[in-house]
């Protein structure tokens, strides 16, 4: 057992954990947030991203005890139910989800992405090529794109409206 801490949506956390235990596993498992979904285990689906000291991972290819230390946000930690995130208030407006299940890991990769390439600055190859990593078996991407295309374009207006 190892005694794993972090710092989970802005909350320091402490729990002892096998060695073994999964960074998704304690996320959901052990920490109760299900925001975070578990796809295939072999990091094809990208349903568990998480961003880990600002970037994002595959939470079910990283141990919790990799993650101690950290700063750990899930899908629970970028927005609230009275205040969405602007990714996921266009995945809402853009209907960038179908049966929801990739949805978390969509959204938590489109903020990577836009946080990486800067608001307003993706087109829709970038868009795709970043998805490489994420599958969605339902709707055929189109609505996804367009979704993180919107938010990127509105987080960037959002920032010079704020200069």
């Amino acid at each position: 057992m190892s005694k794993v801490s972090m710092v989970l949506n802005g909350k320091t956390v402490s729990s002892d954990v096998e060695d073994r235990t999964l960074l998704v596993s304690f996320i959901r498992d052990v920490r109760g947030l299900t925001g975070t979904h578990v796809g295939c285990d072999t990091s094809q689906c990208g349903a568990c991203v998480v961003h880990v000291d600002g970037k994002a991972v595959k939470a079910c290819t990283m141990l919790a005890v990799q993650a101690s230390g950290s700063d750990v946000v899930t899908l629970e930690g970028i927005g609230t139910a009275t205040s969405l995130h602007p990714v996921q208030a266009a995945f809402r407006e853009h209907h960038g989800l179908q049966c929801g299940f990739c949805t978390p890991g969509m959204i938590m990769s489109a903020v990577d992405m836009i946080n990486r390439h800067g608001a307003g600055n993706l087109d829709e190859a970038t868009i795709r090529d970043e998805l490489e990593g994420n599958i969605c078996r339902c709707t055929g991407y189109h609505n996804i794109v367009k979704a993180i295309k919107a938010a990127s374009d509105q987080m960037a207006g959002m920032s010079q409206a704020a200069e």
